[in-house]
Parts: C-alpha cells; sequence; structure tokens
C-alpha cells in the first residue's frame, strides 16, 4: 500500500457534484463515516470539483467528466482504495460513464469496493456484460436493496454481493436561519405538508409526467382541504427539472396559493432539518422519503423505481407502483396514513434503526478492506 504520514489515499466515485442532495447526501456520510474510522487523504471524482470541495471539505476533487483517460489513470493509480458508490449509478444509459475509474483500478491493481449501490434498468445485454465483467473483479459489491442484489445476480454475477443499506440513513441535521425559511414559505405555526417530484429521464425512462402532474395536483388540493395545510415542493434535484416539474404541478392546481417550491440552496443536511417543520410527506424521490423517515414523519411514497419500492418495504410501508396508482387511490392511501399517524411513525421507529446498522456496516467493510491490504 502506497501510504504517505499513516494517511489511506481514499477515492470515492459516483454521481456526485451534479447538486443532487439525494447523492450529496450519500457522499456526506460515506465522507462522515471513514473520517470517523482511520485518517485518509480523500478525493472524490465529481461532476463540479468546487461544489465538492465547498460541500464537503475533501482534500481534492477531480473534474471526472474532463479527465482523460490517461489523467483518470494516474488519479486512480495512487489510491490504496476506490470507492464506486453509492446510490443508483449502473442503469442502461450511464452505466459505461460511471464504470470508468473501476475498470482503471482493475487494470492497475487497486482496490475497489462497490459501496451501496442500486442497480437498474438494465436491458442492454452489452452493458449487462461490461458491468458482469467489471464487477466480478471488485473486492467486495454490497447494494442498498434486495432487488438491486437480484439484478446482478441475473446478469451473470457469482461473487457474493451484500445487501446493506442507503448510507443517507446516517445523516446528521445542520443548523437553518429561520429568517431563510420563512423566506422560503417555512412559517411556525402552519401545517405543512412536503411532497416531491421528479423528472422523466434515463434513470426513470417509465413516468409518464403528463398523468403524474394530474395526479400530485389533485392530491395537493385534497391536502389542503383535508388537514387544513399548506403544501411545500422540494426539489431534491435543482440543477435538472425538478424546479420546473414541481411549478408544472401547482400550475394545475385550484389552489395554488397555497402551495410553495423550496427555492434557496441548502445542504443535505439542512434540508434534513427542513423536514422537521412537516406533518405529513407524499414524494417519489428516495432520498426524500429517506428524510422523512429520519425525522419520523408519516409518509406516502410514489414508487417510480425499485429502490423507492424497497425502502417502503423495508419500513413495512408498501405502496403500489406508480402506474397502477391514480388520484383516487393515492387520496385513500394518504387518508389512511394520516388517520393512523402514530401507527406509520411507530413502524418507521421500528424497523429504521436495523438500516442504519445495515447502513453503517458500509464502512465497517471500508476499514476491513484497508486494514487487510496494509498487511499484505
Amino acid at each position: 500500500m502506497s501510504r504517505q504520514s499513516n494517511l489511506f489515499q481514499i477515492g470515492i466515485t459516483g454521481s456526485y457534484g451534479g447538486l443532487n442532495l439525494g447523492d450529496e447526501a450519500i457522499l456526506q456520510c460515506i465522507i462522515s463515516q471513514i473520517r470517523s474510522s482511520i485518517k485518509a487523504h480523500i478525493t472524490v471524482f465529481s461532476k463540479d470539483p468546487a461544489d465538492t470541495l465547498k460541500r464537503h471539505k475533501v482534500e481534492k476533487a477531480l473534474a471526472v467528466r474532463k479527465l482523460t483517460r490517461e489523467e483518470a489513470s494516474k488519479e486512480v493509480e495512487r489510491l490504496d482504495l476506490l470507492i464506486f458508490g453509492g446510490g443508483g449509478i449502473l442503469y442502461d444509459a450511464d452505466a459505461r460513464t460511471y464504470l470508468r475509474e473501476p475498470i482503471l483500478a482493475i487494470e492497475k491493481k487497486i482496490p475497489f469496493m462497490v459501496y451501496a449501490i442500486s442497480a437498474g434498468p438494465l436491458y442492454d445485454s452489452s452493458i449487462q456484460g461490461t458491468i458482469k465483467e467489471c464487477l466480478e473483479c471488485a473486492d467486495v459489491i454490497t447494494v442498498r436493496d434486495h432487488h438491486s442484489k437480484r439484478i446482478l445476480q441475473d446478469i451473470g454475477i457469482r461473487k457474493a454481493i451484500e445487501v446493506t443499506a442507503d448510507p443517507a440513513l446516517l445523516l446528521e441535521k445542520q443548523s437553518v436561519n429561520k429568517e431563510t425559511l420563512k423566506l422560503d414559505g417555512i412559517h411556525p405555526g402552519k401545517r405543512l405538508v412536503g411532497i416531491s417530484v421528479r423528472e422523466p429521464g434515463v434513470a426513470a425512462p417509465d413516468i409518464n409526467e403528463t398523468i403524474y402532474h394530474d395526479m400530485l395536483a389533485n392530491t395537493a388540493d385534497y391536502i389542503i382541504d383535508r388537514f387544513n395545510a399548506n403544501v411545500v415542493f422540494i426539489p431534491m434535484e435543482r440543477k435538472v427539472l425538478d424546479l420546473q416539474h414541481s411549478h408544472a404541478v401547482i400550475s394545475l392546481m385550484l389552489r395554488p396559493q397555497q402551495a410553495t417550491v423550496l427555492q434557496k440552496d441548502y445542504t443535505a443536511g439542512q434540508l434534513l432539518t427542513i423536514f422537521s417543520h412537516f406533518s405529513f410527506a407524499v414524494g417519489m424521490r428516495l432520498h426524500f422519503l429517506i428524510f422523512a423517515a429520519l425525522n419520523q414523519i408519516p409518509l406516502v411514497g410514489l414508487p417510480y423505481s425499485p429502490k423507492v419500492n424497497s425502502f417502503l418495504e423495508e419500513l413495512h410501508l408498501e405502496m403500489p407502483p406508480i402506474h397502477l396508482v391514480n388520484a383516487g387511490r393515492l387520496i385513500s392511501h394518504i387518508d389512511h396514513a394520516w388517520d393512523n399517524k402514530s401507527s406509520v411513525a411507530q413502524r418507521i421507529n421500528r424497523f429504521l434503526p436495523a438500516l442504519k446498522k445495515r447502513a453503517q456496516y458500509n464502512n465497517s467493510i471500508v476499514v476491513e478492506l484497508l486494514k487487510s491490504k496494509s498487511e499484505t
């Protein structure tokens, strides 16, 4: 192992620097767990190095999409361990892009760990082959849900795959200025319900935005009337289309004056704090639901993807996939969850600790890997 001053050289590559607050929460927790366990010089392969350096205070951040293969290879070669993950980064459209650094690690004989990822959709046989060839060479593979384990096994991976949990489950709250919250529609004393949308795209190709916009608009109006509440739309991925889709839903509402969209640029920890102001949550994005659960807020999810469904199943809060839900059915689930808020909160409190423990296990594997490699 090429260590200096007792520091491990660790690289982390995934979907970072894109200002998806779910991914940034994952990265924040991976870094925090590493810092609490070992001395390390951390390099992040990022889409936006300046944001990553500012947000996460790591020693180095590289513009991963601008690096040539030779430049990336030199950076990987100096590492003691490459962490590939976490998050949903193995799907048809972008898998090869994300796999470049792990493939370089294989070529340079650098240990690498697949860290709490999700997989799918994976229909392209050539991409399946690339993933299989790469991941079979990993030192350890962990995934954050059973569905991803089945997908990876179905494409032919025979190496052991451990089901852990999403690192973002270990996120800690950060303070938020009260005046900033007021400017963003978070007023004390008013009942608030958080809502999350997500854009259709390569990672979610089956979403019909026309249908789900109308469904969420009807649902938001119902929540306002039924619960005497205001609704707050949470754009988890500001750089893409979450803001636009939130406003598109509001434009279809009968009571848009009682809806707002969170506008400020918050950290993941600050957003986790904002969730503590909500009485209820209805959402599509996985980390929106994770943030709600971490605040023990009763929630109803709209599973557009198996990773969302898997998380709800872990909390015993099953919900049909979004294509099998209309406004009436969604409202029925919301009514039931609202009328049984204490029961929903109890389920979250009962099953969340085990998920957090599994999330922590990812870092235990990192530490053991480094120790074992340093002894050889």
